[in-house]
């Protein structure tokens, strides 16, 4: 990871106990148990290791990066449900997130519930959300002499799901939003569309089922600051076989997950990229092999940077960071001299104290 780049790393994910909201890691071992090439066993006391320990290292090197914990996710966004809906299940959510993040040093909580709109969901994660905020300053005024924690939610960018969000109670909560402006298409789609378009076409109209224009304009109309919203960008293409083109049906067979391609790995051999200035978005098609795939060039990226500086808004945030390339074609790097370089990003230190850590060498910052 090039740290200079990134405010802040979101640890992705942990999950819910689907009936009582106790948080843990989705992958334990992955998480705090895996030994790395330089880690000692042997050291005496109850000791952390794995990704969180690397990211910890990282953020004690580069004082501007904070690493949160990402809460949910797709796959795993059902078992919030049931907690959500109870005082005693929201309880124990939040304080099981906050005890997680004291023990293994995170700076905030993000929570990616996919999506609270159903019945009384709604109000449920805005509940869910005051419970977090009272933990998390709760806890630091008890260790961490009030030093603010973030909170931030990942949030749909598709109409039939925004509507129904009470956007404008859970901003009181939340330190910025996470709009996850792509996979507007994909192999659940009727066409071969574009992902992550930021307008509609108003050309060729079938190509974009949805916008990121629109989403950000309603966001506002529900009182969110444009500077409370980050901008997602993707850092895969999706893929559609056996199609004629941009707009025209398509055949996939196999799951979502099978048509998904790291943009490091992009372009790929044969075809033509397209960029396409008016809804600002781009995809390669190949003829010979009838395959189409929408992500995000250099180009694009570039003026959905300059959009973000237009608007006013909070940022950027990628999913996810390890489909970067590493040369000069670096979305991240790309959207960050875009934005004015490293040192126009958010400076803010992070935390590196964290006296009531169950573990030895989290309170002894990893020394």
């Amino acid at each position: 990871l090039d740290a200079e780049s990134f405010t802040h790393i979101n640890y992705a994910f942990a999950e819910v106990n689907p009936f009582n909201g106790t948080v843990n890691f989705f992958d334990r071992y992955a998480a705090i148990q895996k030994v790395f090439p330089d880690d000692d066993e042997s050291r005496p006391g109850n000791n952390a290791y794995g990704c969180v320990k690397q990211l910890f290292l990282l953020k004690k090197k580069y004082r501007h990066l904070k690493i949160m914990l990402s809460i949910g996710g797709w796959t795993l966004s059902g078992n919030i449900t049931h907690p959500a809906s109870t005082d005693q299940g929201r309880k124990e959510f939040a304080a099981s997130a906050v005890k997680i993040l004291e023990d293994l040093g995170f700076d905030g909580i993000d929570v990616d519930w996919e999506y609270p709109i159903e019945g009384t969901q709604p109000n449920d994660m805005v509940q869910l959300l005051a419970e977090i905020r009272s933990a998390l300053d709760a806890n630091s005024k008890a260790h961490a002499a009030g030093k603010h924690f973030e909170l931030t939610v990942a949030s749909p960018a598709g109409p039939e799901k925004y509507t129904k969000m009470n956007l404008r109670e859970m901003d009181q909560y939340v330190d910025w939003w996470n709009l996850m402006t792509y996979d507007y298409s994909g192999s659940w789609d009727e066409l071969a569309r574009h992902q992550a378009n930021l307008y509609r076409s108003t050309c060729k109209p079938q190509t974009t089922a949805y916008d990121t224009e629109s989403a950000v304009k309603y966001y506002e109309s529900q009182g969110v600051s444009p500077s409370k919203i980050v901008l997602g960008m993707p850092l895969y293409a999706r893929r559609f076989n056996n199609t004629s083109g941009l707009g025209r049906v398509f055949k996939n067979d196999g799951p979502p997950d099978a048509f998904v391609v790291p943009y490091k790995d992009l372009p790929a051999r044969g075809g033509n990229v397209h960029n396409l200035q008016q809804p600002v978005a781009s995809y390669l098609y190949d003829p010979a092999t009838k395959s189409l795939l929408s992500y995000d060039t250099p180009g694009i990226a570039r003026k959905k940077a300059r959009y973000i500086l237009q608007e006013g808004l909070g940022g950027a945030m990628f999913w996810e960071a390890s489909g970067d390339r590493t040369d000069e074609d670096s979305l991240v790097r790309i959207v960050v001299d875009a934005l004015g370089g490293s040192s126009k990003l958010d400076r803010k230190e992070n935390t590196l104290d964290y006296p009531a850590s169950s573990y030895l060498n989290v309170r002894e910052q990893f020394n």
